[in-house]
């Protein structure tokens, strides 16, 4: 059913709310340290700085898993991406891919559909290259973009030398730099929005920047001329981001040409740390992306919503990047399934607080001789964390509260902790054990 209006004060207002539509840019390996609101940093990103002074800056949200398919697949479902069938990254060659989105869970977009929402994703959808998961088989109404995980090229757009842009279940060729394109296209979504006259849904996902580091030649002479001590390597980066960053500005700009800037919910963050070997920057955290230190966890958070939620709000509590699935169904007058491992973040929106006390899950299985095919994982309480960086290492206890950094290993030294976190992630393993995670 269609619910144009929500008669209702989810955030203290007395007046009837039209409901409200919801963006969510997600970036691809952007570290919280190649934000320039979290601190002083050789990067310039002011159009998600923005969004963040507009609305409410988190400091302490992760990625729920640090690699991308696995963040991607909890985003979408509110569980825990293992219970979804993956734990892993999928991949073109059947044999170096470590999961299967399991068909039949509804997905955000799903759910939103059953309030009278379109639906749209542009960017990278990377759940599935075929039938039936491919997005418009998940509850996607418009698919503008891309199958795959990573291109080799943001110019050529190929990966492995297979064309996986579409738009819907069409192949298409478009040319130019793939950052630029997602944004001509968010934008005419956006445009076509306005026309229609119901909410909408859109998850705009880029693959910056996620390497190869391609930024256009006129965004490096530009860094180069600013920070000229920089190296060749990080100077590649900084551009490749700031050019991200001003064409999600352009995003922001429709939506106040539009008209939608006052109710629309606007969220950035990303699918996981960013890559230290590209020179990207996680600061303060330790590690980068595929470590389950908080490098590779910790992710830029920010929610815009002028409408209800105050300028410069600020929160510091730790959640998952999931948490917008409930937040979103709440927002939009539906019920959530009691079957989700998220949380709602409506109380913080209001000005509260959650305090009810929860147990952060990270899983990822991969392949290669690192690896093996094997899973490893983490599991945070409260201030501690219990992990593993690869499979065949021991067990890793941190206090993240005296610890933050992580440098201190104290597995031997609280074996009660130790002994308790290690029988929550032991059950965690038993429930994913019952989905599949390769195609039946």
């Amino acid at each position: 059913m269609t619910r144009l209006l929500l008669c209702f004060s989810l955030l203290g207002s007395s007046l009837a709310a039209v409901a409200p539509n919801f963006l969510i840019i997600l970036a691809d390996d952007h570290g919280y340290g190649d934000v320039s609101a979290y601190h002083a940093s050789d990067v310039r990103t002011p159009n998600i700085d923005r969004i963040g002074s507009e609305g409410m800056l988190f400091t302490a949200m992760r990625a729920n898993c640090t690699v991308c398919s696995p963040s991607r697949a909890a985003l979408l479902t509110g569980r825990y991406a293992d219970r979804v069938g993956v734990p892993g990254v999928i991949r073109t060659k059947p044999e170096d891919s470590w999961g299967y989105f399991k068909p039949g869970i509804s997905t955000l977009a799903d759910e939103l559909k059953k309030a009278g929402y379109h639906t749209g994703i542009i960017g990278k959808w990377h759940l599935g290259l075929e039938s039936p998961n491919t997005p418009n088989e998940r509850g996607f109404d418009h698919f503008h973009g891309f199958l795959g995980d990573m291109m080799d090229s943001y110019t050529t757009h190929l990966r492995q030398g297979i064309n996986y842009m579409r738009l819907n279940s069409e192949v298409i060729e478009p040319q130019g730099h793939a950052t630029e394109l997602f944004t001509d296209w968010a934008a005419d979504y956006l445009r076509e929005r306005a026309k229609a006259g119901k909410p909408f849904f859109l998850y705009l996902a880029y693959n910056a920047p996620h390497f190869p580091i391609e930024p256009p030649a006129e965004w490096l002479i530009k860094v180069k001329q600013r920070v000229p001590q920089l190296d060749e390597k990080r100077a590649m980066n900084v551009a490749f981001i700031e050019h991200l960053d001003h064409h999600i500005g352009k995003v922001l700009d429709v939506l106040k040409d539009t008209d939608f800037e006052q109710n629309t919910i606007v969220v950035f963050s990303a699918d996981n740390g960013g890559s230290l070997p590209h020179a990207q920057n996680n600061d303060p955290w330790r590690g980068g992306k595929q470590d389950h230190y908080d490098g590779g966890l910790r992710v830029p958070f920010m929610l815009r919503w002028p409408a209800q939620v105050k300028p410069g709000s600020r929160s510091d509590y730790s959640g998952l990047n999931f948490d917008l699935f409930p937040t979103f169904l709440e927002l939009a007058g539906l019920k959530s399934s009691t079957d989700l491992d998220a949380v709602s973040l409506v109380p913080i929106l209001k000005g509260d607080s959650i305090t009810q006390p929860r147990d952060l899950y990270f899983v990822r299985r991969e392949g290669g001789r690192q690896y093996g095919g094997k899973d490893y994982q983490a599991l945070i309480r409260g201030e501690w964390k219990l992990m593993q960086n690869d499979p065949f290492s021991p067990l890793e206890l941190y206090n993240l509260q005296n610890d933050p950094q992580e440098k201190n290993n104290v597995a031997t030294r609280a074996p009660k902790i130790f002994n308790e976190l290690s029988i929550a992630l032991r059950q965690h393993i038993q429930r994913a054990g019952r989905t599949p995670w390769q195609k039946q």
